[in-house]
């Protein structure tokens, strides 16, 4: 099986059920499915073959959805590039990939002018929104919009197995240096299938995502409602929250998947506005949800069950907590989803109970084949886990288990902080300063000192409207924290606190708040 028969079963099954909503127009299981057999076509007569990667930048679209199943269709795998990629990046996922075709918009054509004289392997791209083909730079360019109505789209047969690579999703590790993981459709399927089983999908659900389909956590939305036959609605952004939660209000959504800031965005709103009668859940992965938002996010939307969830984009998701031990065990991600292995191994390897921290172990039909073209990164990640020749993921996060196998993030391994001789767990300290009234978000990382190995230093985005100061912030801390978990300095602001495209916030440009602080 692969993943474009979601798609085939679902136009067979209910062909006028809203598959897609975005832009402020509807698409059937039909339509989507015949805009996908014609982009198939095209790429099958520019010369694409089984194998080939091609690539998509687009915002968060019903074109996004055609253009994911259509290149599957068309036997290649798809490269998922999130649009607020700059050139220079844009250039080397398109070469490192080898890329042999693009679909993007008019603006990014624009935007990446420079890139077309830099990436030899592409050969055609799409543009939506473009006038007339033209050609530069030995490329050609072909309005995206004539593809999707008109062409053939008649099915293509014979693309391929379950085995064949389906995904590329690049991801940065510690170094920063973009790697991409490739996702078979049998990891895909496989971690789709256990996602919307535990959510109880069907075809009643309808979810409102803002993630972009660049992000593992994103695509998964799509992939599971089409497994379930349900409806996708598509908002580009979460940058006007009203709209979206109207949006969400509007459409009757079930589902709303949130990330850690959007969820401090969301509480900063009045919750007086916020009544969903149809929300039938929230998820959150990621990160972890500071403890005080999760409680707040449950008394904003108390007909909602939350679920809180951990994964990787190396094989899409790993936990979840069932929404009736929340009040038990709050601060866990949960248990391993179905039909996977999960365990904690110490530095030597060994496996360790309950009680102890260590490195996550997972195993399964969703775990990536690996790192593109990185066969040495790839095996730092993958270990042989059986006599078999299966293989397991070292995860790099530390996780510790209780005396019922539910499961703690403690720390990414390189976040953990060396102070004093003791080990300070960013997140604990995160959760102290989320609990205070007037923070919105809050992040903590280790820098060098001289005495101390590593201090403990926080920066920290205030809630609008709201007095605050670093003392206040400290006794706070003091009150909650042992002494060497007590931030050694808070830098406070106003604007938010620095994002990746994901909308993770980014730790690494955090240093530079300390370097001005010391000028």
């Amino acid at each position: 099986m692969r993943v474009e028969s979601l798609l085939e079963r679902c136009a067979s099954r209910s062909p006028y059920k809203t598959a897609v909503v975005a832009d402020g127009r509807r698409w059937t299981y039909r339509e989507t499915d015949r805009r996908a057999n014609r982009l198939a076509h095209a790429l099958r007569d520019a010369g694409v073959q089984n194998g080939d990667r091609v690539a998509v930048c687009l915002d968060n679209s019903a074109e996004a959805v055609f253009a994911l199943f259509g290149i599957l269709k068309a036997g290649a795998a798809v490269l998922l590039i999130n649009p607020s990629t700059k050139a220079e990046k844009m250039a080397y996922l398109l070469n490192n990939s080898r890329a042999k075709a693009l679909l993007t918009d008019r603006r990014k054509q624009i935007e990446y002018l420079g890139v077309w004289g830099q990436t030899p392997s592409l050969a055609v791209v799409y543009v939506l929104g473009a006038g007339a083909d033209w050609k530069e730079a030995g490329k050609q360019f072909s309005p995206l919009n004539r593809v999707f109505d008109d062409g053939d789209d008649r099915p293509i047969t014979g693309t391929g197995v379950g085995a064949d690579l389906a995904a590329l999703l690049y991801t940065s590790g510690t170094t920063g240096v973009a790697k991409g993981v490739m996702l078979t459709h049998l990891n895909l399927l496989s971690a789709t299938t256990s996602i919307a089983g535990y959510l109880e999908n069907t075809e009643r659900d309808v979810v409102l995502t803002c993630l972009p389909l660049s992000f593992g956590y994103g695509l998964s939305q799509v992939l599971t409602m089409f497994l379930a036959g349900g409806t996708v609605v598509l908002e580009k952004s979460f940058l006007y929250p009203y709209a979206v939660l109207e949006a969400l209000r509007a459409e009757g959504a079930t589902g709303f998947p949130l990330v850690p800031t959007m969820a401090a965005m969301l509480l900063q709103l009045d919750p007086s506005s916020m009544a969903f009668p149809s929300l039938r859940y929230l998820t959150n992965a990621a990160a972890p949800l500071p403890l005080d938002h999760l409680q707040r996010l449950r008394a904003v939307f108390p007909g909602a069950k939350l679920f809180s969830m951990y994964g990787q984009t190396e094989c899409v998701r790993v936990t979840y907590l069932p929404p009736d031990q929340l009040d038990a065990r709050p601060s866990s991600v949960g248990r391993g989803m179905p039909n996977q292995n999960v365990w904690i191994e110490d530095e030597s390897g060994c496996t360790v109970g309950p009680g102890v921290t260590g490195e996550l172990i997972v195993q399964g039909p969703h775990v990536m084949e690996g790192y593109w073209g990185s066969p040495e990164e790839t095996e730092k990640k993958l270990k042989p886990s059986s006599p078999s020749g299966g293989k397991a993921l070292r995860t790099g996060d530390l996780f510790r288990m209780d005396d019922e196998g539910y499961l703690y993030f403690v720390s990414r391994r390189d976040d953990i902080i060396k102070c004093l001789g003791e080990k300070v767990s960013p997140r604990e300290v995160e959760d102290a300063l989320c609990a205070h009234p007037y923070v919105a978000e809050a992040a903590v990382i280790g820098v060098p000192d001289a005495v101390l190995g590593q201090s403990v230093r926080a920066v920290v985005s205030v809630r609008n409207g709201y007095p605050l100061s670093p003392s206040d912030l400290l006794a706070h801390c003091k009150k909650r924290l042992e002494d060497y978990m007590v931030p050694k300095s808070i830098v406070l602001t106003r604007d938010g606190l620095p994002k990746s495209a994901n909308g993770k916030i980014d730790k690494r440009s955090l240093i530079s708040y300390f370097e001005v602080s010391r000028r």
